[in-house]
């Protein structure tokens, strides 16, 4: 088991059962970016889905690396949906987490450069945080 500085975490409960059931209908996108954070794949980090944080929920979100990845959908494209990201991303940032954006369509057609990017937040993180074990050190 890996063993980085932890964030203790702050969420209100009633969002426990939405966020159960938000992963329990992802949506493909979802699903599809998933399949290559889950168990540890990228880099060793531990990231789960649907974690509620504050008043939010975040699509994926690893606590070492204080990153929240969010997928945006179709609706993206509907001022109000816009408008509650920008707030919720504000939020996310006071509290020190790190907040990376993908539309679905990124993840079906540039998957590869999706995973570069999130690759990428995760070298420049632990060159900033020089507590965390280099990665050569990892199991993954």
């Amino acid at each position: 088991m890996l063993n980085f500085p932890q964030m203790k975490i702050t969420y209100n409960p009633k969002l426990k059962a939405l966020a159960r059931q938000l992963r329990n209908n992802a949506t493909k996108s979802e699903i599809r970016l998933w399949q290559r954070l889950k168990r540890n794949q990228m880099y060793g980090f531990d990231f789960h889905r649907q974690k509620p944080i504050d008043e939010y929920i975040v699509d994926f979100f690893c606590n070492s690396l204080q990153l929240a990845i969010e997928l945006d959908g179709y609706s993206y494209q509907i001022v109000e949906v816009w408008q509650k990201d920008v707030e919720k991303t504000k939020r996310l940032n006071e509290l020190g987490i790190h907040v990376l954006r993908f539309s679905d369509y990124q993840v079906f057609h540039d998957v590869e450069n999706v995973l570069r990017a999130i690759e990428d937040y995760i070298l420049t993180f632990e060159q900033n945080n020089k507590t965390l074990p280099p990665i050569s050190g990892r199991d993954g």
